[in-house]
């Protein structure tokens, strides 16, 4: 047995556990296969083997004793009755390793023992039988070897029976004598050696084919759980028919996807997995084109159908082919099926966000342009008139910045639902991006489009409450027309663009048609954008300084760096032309530090007592590098930081956050001064005294153009002054440009004044003359000292003891 079972080899590494298990298990199969072999003829073999036993009972009866006959037939039939009983339990039972052990042994034992039973034969037969009965004798040895070949493809087994038979009748032959008896003797003997051999040859045969069979069931064993396991873990399933297009071999898996008991599947028509077997479905073309398919017994593939199993739409993909026998007889279709709702849901889904906005759910900017493009070409065609409002929402930031950005997307939600609600039902509503949003609309009427505007700013402008939060913002909104305004969606949004930044100049919360001047008008804006990118480049700006003069004794207390362009070519440009415009490109913080570390540079050859003061843009102070930028300028020109002075305006605190707040309380940490500059023009500006650190404002030019005609600019200037003494901060009468008005402030006791009546913004190489001339000039426009004034009827002042102000 160990034989054949050798002949077995299972790849794997050695020590590999699962490798050793599957070799053992392997080599159980075999030799159950090679004992299975061996007792599959032993009913038979014992039939024939106790009929020739019975045989030479009876036909030598005259030849040998009884006592023998009966001893030898025994001998034959008892062994061979063992071995029908034993094949007939091991047939009825799947034997372990235990009982294929057992089985092994008692095979040899039998077989052994008819071998030995059978061997005495020619020894006691052959030498005193005549030539008839020797005859027989001989005959019977040749056909008990041929028996060897029933024992299948255990060698071992056929060697235990054929080979005392051969030793013994050799023996028997050669023992008698005679040249007859010796060839008899040789041949017998060739003939159980080739028996041998080829016995040997076809055990080995054998044993391949069972290892075959063996590995043919764990293959179909592996592959099966290998598809039942796909059908579990995937969303795929196998299908098959029969010839007359019945569903064959219907796994848990069909049934499940199909929504029908598995038992009414079995050898159900194949439309039933589509239809239902209890309550039909609808059919649809997609369905009924596989099912012609199928008839006409034609191959189909991934061809998508759309189901409806208990009110769940379901999407399956199939693919199947015919399958045919060796002659080409049709025996019906197998394929492969897949659940891909899962897949459809998903693309549909990208759809969706490839066209609409995933926080507000309104179109995005390619949906936008998609339907631009159609209602640009429409309105080209037939003359019809459509409308965008490009929307930009007011104060979003500050909201944004303040509350988070959770926060801040609520409301864009809360903004994109009212917009939805207060539109026409044909109106698009897109989120372009941030807080910018668009209507496309057809529009019939101008003034009717524009009040719909004026109505959503209403409606967006009204208070929010988010989470407990009160928020409030506003919105403008520029108008475009297409075909008039523009024909294309990139001209038509340009063009609505353009009539929105018109509406955000000139204060916000408004409507604004566009109108072809604006063109032009962005155009110069643009012009001066490139040659201000230019400029930077070039190095072609300036610092003038303006002096700020002491009321008490008409010294220089500090300078105020202001900064000059000259346009190459074009001139001088103001900076109330060109400031805003480097706010809006991002150069200003650029520009900014350039301002900072050339004014810091040009202060540190001043005198020590007299500071210097550089106006920040709101931008750039709202910046995280605000810090480091007057850091390094500070200390590449050695300028103390108390004699740098930072000039803001009350824009700052319009968007107060947390860099913002970081900044200011950095900057007075370093001993800078800060100052509020154009202090009265914003709204609750007093608030800012007492809410936010600051060491000097400087009392906007308005209020000091008018002090000596209106008697209420007079009475707000003198109550900033008194809060500012209570406040131990110092005050700056900017625009002072009359000697009346420089009497009024000092009589009111104002710290500082800046302007025309002492000198305009004058070069650096102009600041010693300044520093030296001034106090004199001071002097004549204030020869008495003191002097006290008294507010006179209509305003005008008075000057006690007759003096002049000449």
């Amino acid at each position: 047995m160990s034989s054949q079972t050798a002949v077995m080899h299972i790849p794997g590494r050695e020590g590999d556990p699962v490798a050793g298990t599957t070799r053992g298990r392997y080599d159980l199969e075999a030799r159950a296969g090679h004992l299975a072999e061996a007792l599959y003829l032993a009913p038979y073999l014992a039939l024939t083997h106790a009929v020739a036993a019975a045989t030479v009972f009876f036909l030598f009866q005259d030849q040998v004793s009884p006592l023998y006959r009966l001893a030898l037939f025994f001998s034959v039939v008892v062994p061979a009755t063992i071995a029908t009983i034993g094949a007939r339990r091991y047939r009825s039972r799947r034997p372990g390793e235990a009982e294929i052990a057992a089985g092994q042994r008692i095979a040899a034992i039998v077989v052994l023992a008819l071998g030995l039973a059978w061997s005495s034969m020619p020894l006691a037969l052959f030498p005193g039988s005549d030539a008839d009965h020797r005859m027989y004798v001989v005959a019977l040895c040749a056909s008990l070897l041929a028996t060897t070949y029933t024992f299948g493809s255990s060698r071992s087994l056929g060697l235990l029976f054929a080979g005392p038979i051969t030793v013994a009748s050799v023996l028997a032959f050669f023992t008698e004598g005679g040249a007859v008896a010796r060839a008899l003797a040789v041949l017998l003997l060739i003939y159980a050696l080739f028996v041998m051999f080829t016995a040997g040859r076809m055990s080995r045969l054998s044993g391949e084919r069972i290892l075959d069979r063996i590995r043919v069931s764990e293959q179909n064993e592996t592959i099966s759980l290998l598809l039942h396991d796909f059908e579990e873990n995937t969303s795929d399933w196998l299908w098959e028919t029969d010839a007359e297009g019945r569903l064959q071999h219907v796994s848990e898996r069909i049934a499940q996807v199909a929504g029908e008991p598995l038992s009414t599947l079995q050898g159900a028509a194949f439309a039933a997995l589509f239809l239902g077997t209890r309550k039909r479905r609808a059919m649809s073309d997609e369905i009924a084109e596989i099912l012609a398919l199928i008839a006409e017994r034609k191959a189909f593939r991934e061809r998508v159908v759309e189901v409806t199993i208990g009110g769940v739409t379901r999407w399956w993909r199939l693919s199947g082919k015919p399958i045919t026998d060796r002659e080409g007889a049709f025996l019906g279709f197998r394929g492969v099926g897949s659940d891909i709702s899962e897949t459809r849901q998903s693309e549909a889904r990208i759809a969706y966000l490839a066209s609409y906005d995933s926080l507000t759910g309104l179109a995005n900017r390619a949906r936008f342009h998609d339907a631009a493009s159609q209602a640009c070409a429409r309105a080209v065609l037939s003359g019809r008139s459509y409308a965008l409002l490009y929307l930009d929402l007011d104060g979003f930031k500050f909201v944004n910045d303040t509350f988070g950005h959770a926060l801040g997307d609520v409301l864009l939600t809360r903004v994109a639902q009212r917009l939805t609600g207060a539109v026409p039902p044909d109106a698009l509503v897109s989120r372009l991006g941030g807080d910018e949003f668009a209507i496309l609309l057809a529009c019939e009427d101008v003034d009717d489009t524009v009040s719909l505007g004026e109505r959503l700013i209403e409606t967006l402008s009204a208070p929010y409450t988010l989470d407990g939060v009160q928020v409030e913002i506003g919105a403008s909104v520029g108008f475009a027309r297409a075909p008039s305004d523009a024909q294309t969606p990139q001209g038509l949004l340009g063009k609505a663009d353009l009539a929105l930044y018109r509406a955000k100049a000139t204060g916000r919360g408004k409507v604004s048609v566009f109108a072809p001047e604006l063109e032009a008008s962005v155009r110069l804006r643009r012009d001066l954008e490139a040659d201000l990118k230019r400029a930077v480049a070039q190095g072609e700006f300036t610092l003038h300084y303006q002096p700020l003069i002491g009321l008490v004794d008409g010294r220089v207390r500090s300078f105020e760096a202001l900064l000059r362009w000259t346009r190459h070519p074009g001139g001088p440009v103001s900076p109330a032309e060109f400031v805003p415009v480097a706010e809006a490109s991002g150069l200003i913080t650029e520009i900014g530090r350039w301002v900072l570390r050339q004014a810091c540079q040009e202060a540190a050859r001043w005198p020590d007592d007299i500071r210097l003061a550089v106006n920040i843009s709101p931008i750039q102070f709202r910046s995280t590098d605000l810090l480091a930028d007057v850091t390094d300028a500070l200390d590449a020109s050695g300028l103390a930081p108390h004699r740098l002075e930072i000039e803001v305006t009350e824009s700052v605190f319009f968007e107060m956050n947390a860099t913002t707040i970081a900044n200011l309380n950095g900057l007075r940490a370093l001993g800078i001064r800060v100052a509020l500059d154009d202090f009265g023009t914003g709204y609750s500006s007093l608030s800012y005294l007492i809410r936010f650190p600051v060491d000097k404002i400087k009392i906007d030019r308005s209020f000091i153009k008018e002090m000596g005609s209106r008697p209420e600019c007079l009475a707000i200037i003198e109550a900033i002054l008194t809060l500012a003494r209570k406040l131990s901060i110092t005050v700056t009468a900017e625009g002072v440009e009359t000697a009346e008005q420089a009497m009024m402030l000092k009589a009111s006791r104002c710290d500082d004044i800046q302007g025309f009546l002492f000198s305009p913004a004058r070069p650096a190489d102009e600041i010693s003359r300044l520093i030296a001339d001034l106090p004199a000039r001071f002097g004549e426009v204030f020869p008495i000292l003191p002097v006290t004034f008294r507010r006179a009827n209509a305003g005008a002042p008075l000057v006690e003891g007759g003096a002049s102000p000449a």
